[in-house]
Order: structure tokens, then C-alpha cells, then sequence
């Protein structure tokens, strides 16, 4: 049987703590997938719609690359049919499946982004990919796979919505660990 339901499901970090990274993608339009039937819901279609996920992290290049560079390639003309995003070391039931199940070709990698299509990536970009590169970099790699991959009509939110959109800068070294 699989291990992702043998795992500890205590948060690595204090939820509290890392709710501004959470919040940063809901405000662009990201379903949160909490558990390993919500996973299953959003990824396993089989309708030629493109699912956008994002293995969010408390990592310094999830702040200033990952999410950031997402935000802005969501402001793009073209964007996947559905955004979903887990975060890493706080979601572990749903990460790890979504690892095992749809991403088990790939190393582990957060943050990391995939696009489906049908239940199957049809491009991944993992952290050694992120790291390095600016949100703008990010931004621009995206829309490329937008482009060749997404129908649906962008932006996600409007200009004005996105102006308001807070970044949330913080770094994994600075978050507080979950006491509980």
C-alpha cells in the first residue's frame, strides 16, 4: 500500500504563520486541494480542460520567484482552465499523493508548478528550474506554456483586483515551526 497515508499530517510550520503564502494565490484564483479526494477531483479529468498546479513553500524562492511569477502569468491573455495549488509541509496527505500519484516520475519539488491535461503533465517546472530566476522570468515561461497549451481566457482576476494582491515576502528560516 502506498505511503501517503502513513504520513505524520501535523503541519511543519504554524498555520498561522504561513497563511499570507496561502492567501497570496487564493487571491488569484487558486483552489487550495486539502486532501487526497480533492486532489483526485481537480487533476483526474479526462475533458481536455488544463489544470494549473502549484506546490506552494515556505522557501525564499517561493517568495520571491514562485508565487509572485505565477500572480503576474495569470494576468496573461491565455491561462489554464483550473488552478489548484497544496502546500508543502503543511498539506502532507495531499502533496504526497499528488507526488506518488501524478508527479512520481519527477523528484520531489517545492515549490514546484505542473500543468495537466487529461491527468497527465504536459510541462512541470520544479525548484531547480525556480531558483535563480526572477518572478518576471517565471512570469515569462509560463505564459509561453499557456500559450501552447491553455485555451481559457485570461487575466484570472482583473488589473485592479491584481494591483491589490499582497505579496508575501517572508522566507522558510523566518516562519515559525508548529508547536502543536
Amino acid at each position: 500500500m502506498s505511503g501517503f497515508n502513513m504520513i505524520n499530517n501535523q503541519p511543519t510550520y504554524d498555520p498561522v504563520a504561513v497563511q499570507p503564502m496561502r492567501d497570496e494565490l487564493l487571491a488569484v484564483g487558486f483552489q487550495e486541494l486539502l486532501t487526497v479526494e480533492n486532489v483526485d477531483d481537480a487533476i483526474n479529468q479526462q475533458d481536455d480542460k488544463t489544470v494549473l498546479l502549484v506546490i506552494n513553500s515556505v522557501c525564499g524562492c517561493a517568495a520571491g520567484s514562485a508565487r509572485p511569477g505565477v500572480c503576474e502569468a495569470l494576468q496573461h491573455s491565455v491561462i489554464p482552465d483550473r488552478l489548484v495549488t497544496s502546500f508543502a509541509g503543511q498539506d502532507k496527505e495531499a502533496v504526497a499523493y499528488v507526488r506518488e500519484k501524478y508527479l512520481g516520475q519527477f523528484p520531489p519539488s517545492s515549490p514546484s508548478m505542473a500543468l495537466f491535461k487529461n491527468g497527465e503533465v504536459v510541462f512541470l517546472l520544479p525548484r531547480h528550474h525556480i531558483e535563480g530566476r526572477s518572478h518576471t522570468q517565471i512570469a515569462e515561461i509560463l505564459k509561453h506554456v499557456f500559450n501552447e497549451h491553455c485555451q481559457a481566457e485570461g487575466p484570472s482576476i482583473t488589473p485592479e483586483q491584481y494591483e491589490q494582491v499582497v505579496h508575501a515576502r517572508a522566507c522558510g528560516s523566518k516562519i515559525p515551526l508548529f508547536g502543536g
